[in-house]
């Protein structure tokens, strides 16, 4: 909570200049996918997915460029649902929302969160976890955004490196990578355990996707 608090209204006004700056310039380049985003398995621990088509014009205001929204069923029963948006560049009216904005205006209220490491393939990673309710469901929510040869979960730092990259390598692309897990029977270790296994398992699958760096 500490390093949120150095992050004054005068540096994020600078920090947006800097990152419009950026933008318009237009030496930005578009990259697409290595493989498409509806490539990601069908059966995931177990659960197999069906596909949750989103609007237009729910699409044309995230400003996504490619998503897959599933929900994993195991005997017609909800286990968990996963989303990835992918962004092949961002800049003005076109950047990645974050989470922790979108889930009040659902209706959730999030009651706990934190980032916590996950062991994956690909070596240690650190995401966010989030406890939320609405009425009388609960969730557990994890997500972290994935791109150009990294996984991250602080939402300034991925700015930061946003701006760093954007000077540099010319490329802003990026993914919103989301697993909710639906909390039975009060169990929230059972639905942590289940988000665990598959973040863990999406994060190398993901970057197999994504452009390489």
């Amino acid at each position: 909570m500490a390093s949120r608090r150095m992050w004054t209204p005068a540096g994020l006004l600078t920090l947006g200049a800097g990152l419009n700056l950026f933008f318009v310039s237009g030496r930005v380049q578009p990259a697409p996918l290595r493989v498409p985003l509806d490539s990601l398995p069908r059966v995931i621990a177990g659960a197999t997915g069906t596909d949750i088509p989103v609007s237009e014009r729910e699409q044309e205001i995230a400003g996504v460029t490619s998503y897959v929204l599933r929900d994993y069923r195991v005997d017609d029963a909800s286990a968990f649902g996963v989303y990835v948006g992918y962004y092949d560049e961002q800049r003005q009216g076109k950047s990645i929302h974050s989470p922790r904005n979108c889930l009040p205006g659902a209706g959730w209220e999030p009651v706990g969160f934190r980032a916590i490491p996950l062991a994956t393939p690909q070596g240690e990673v650190t995401v966010n976890r989030y406890h939320i309710v609405r009425e009388d469901e609960q969730a557990i929510v994890y997500y972290w955004y994935q791109g150009r040869g990294r996984v991250a979960n602080n939402e300034y730092a991925v700015k930061i490196e946003l701006l760093r990259d954007a000077a540099l390598l010319g490329r802003t692309e990026e993914a919103l990578v989301r697993v909710v897990v639906p909390v039975a029977g009060n169990d929230i270790a059972a639905a942590d355990s289940v988000a665990a296994t598959v973040a863990a398992g999406l994060v190398p699958v993901v970057s197999d996707l994504l452009p390489t760096r």
